[in-house]
């Protein structure tokens, strides 16, 4: 067996290969095309195991190198055992660094997606970044009136009322005009371009091998169309999970941990994982505050599904509204109720999702 190391970046690879039998380590340096690396990896005594960490370069060259029958894995950067006191880093000693780990089996191999299911991921997430310039472009308007006094009378921003109400502010200075009018304008395109894509989203839900998934998760209480998608798409298969407890973690909904001797100490959750799932539940979270029921949108959503999944998603509300009460009643701050119940939440749609 020959195990091997890559050390992936934009214009250059370096390569780590150890022979198991003989212990000859072999090194390599490639440019950016991967078709030296897969030659070079095809050369090698067979059979032969290679791996090289997620990053920015993604997918291409795992799916060049198994398109010809190559045993590549991709490996989770974030778990790769570092030595405290190693203060030197290069390109060369970490391929060396992969392949050693990788023959003491150490590495923790992550879940590539198929190219159909990277690609609607990549339109949820850039969805989720629109969603996000909107919110500052928004506060930027917001605060530039704010900054000559001027404040909206009603409770409700971001309505059309709102909206007109912006369109009607004026400004003595033609600069301070100019600047209100640029930022009222991102504004609005970026509001323009987060309805065609939730249009877009709204459709590919539909059309996608995914659906199945997306609409049971849809039969839980703060979780529509969209949430429900992206949760499927950032999470992927949740069968690859063989306990909910794995998939919080992975989440990083879990608290951290610091013990050592006596001392036992929890701190924040671990955030690790994706940040968009973990939003998107946290949110959700939120609408377990009311009282257990089911509205008419909620009962659209929940028809056709299977009598088994419902009863799960109807369990999921009473047990995380007792969970938000008790942990208020006891002085918990709101927040960390909600990350709570959130930590809850996706237990339950892993049992709704991997459900027969």
């Amino acid at each position: 067996m020959t195990y091997v190391g890559l050390d992936v970046h934009a214009r250059s690879i370096h390569a780590a290969a150890i022979d198991v039998e003989s212990g000859e380590l072999r090194r390599a340096r490639f440019g950016s095309d991967s078709e030296e690396v897969i030659g070079w990896l095809e050369g090698l005594p067979s059979p032969m195991r290679a791996c090289y960490e997620a990053g920015p370069t993604g997918f291409a060259l795992y799916r060049e190198a198994r398109a010809v029958g190559l045993d590549v894995c991709v490996i989770a950067p974030s778990k790769t055992p570092r030595a405290p006191g190693d203060k030197v880093k290069t390109d060369r000693k970490d391929a060396e660094l992969l392949a050693r780990l990788f023959l003491a089996g150490q590495l923790k191999e992550v879940c590539v997606p198929s190219t159909s299911f990277e690609a609607a991921r990549h339109l949820t997430r850039a969805r989720e970044q629109v969603r996000s310039d909107l919110v500052r472009c928004r506060h930027r308007v917001s605060k530039l009136l704010l900054l000559h006094g001027r404040v909206y009378p009603e409770t409700s921003t971001w309505t059309k009322r709102h909206r007109q109400w912006l369109g009607r502010q004026q400004f003595d200075e033609q600069a301070t005009e100019l600047a209100y009018l640029d930022a009222l304008a991102a504004v609005d395109g970026l509001v323009a371009r987060k309805t065609a894509l939730d249009e877009r989203l709204s459709r590919l839900a539909v059309e996608g091998e995914w659906w199945p998934t997306v609409c049971r998760l849809r039969c839980f209480r703060g979780i529509d169309t969209l949430s429900a998608l992206a949760l499927t798409l950032e999470i992927g298969d949740f069968a690859r999970f063989s306990r909910p407890q794995k998939l919080v973690s992975w989440l990083g909904l879990v608290p951290s941990l610091e013990q050592s001797g006596e001392s036992y100490r929890q701190g924040a959750i671990s955030k690790t994982g994706s940040a968009h799932a973990r939003r998107l539940l946290i949110e959700a979270a939120w609408h377990y505050l009311l009282r257990p029921g089911i509205g008419a949108p909620l009962a659209r959503r929940q028809q056709g599904q299977p009598a088994h999944v419902l009863q799960i998603a109807w369990r999921a509300q009473y047990r995380l509204h007792r969970l938000h009460m008790r942990l208020r009643a006891r002085g918990k701050p709101g927040n960390l109720s909600t990350v709570a119940c959130a930590r809850e939440l996706a237990c339950f749609l892993w049992a709704a999702a991997v459900a027969p």
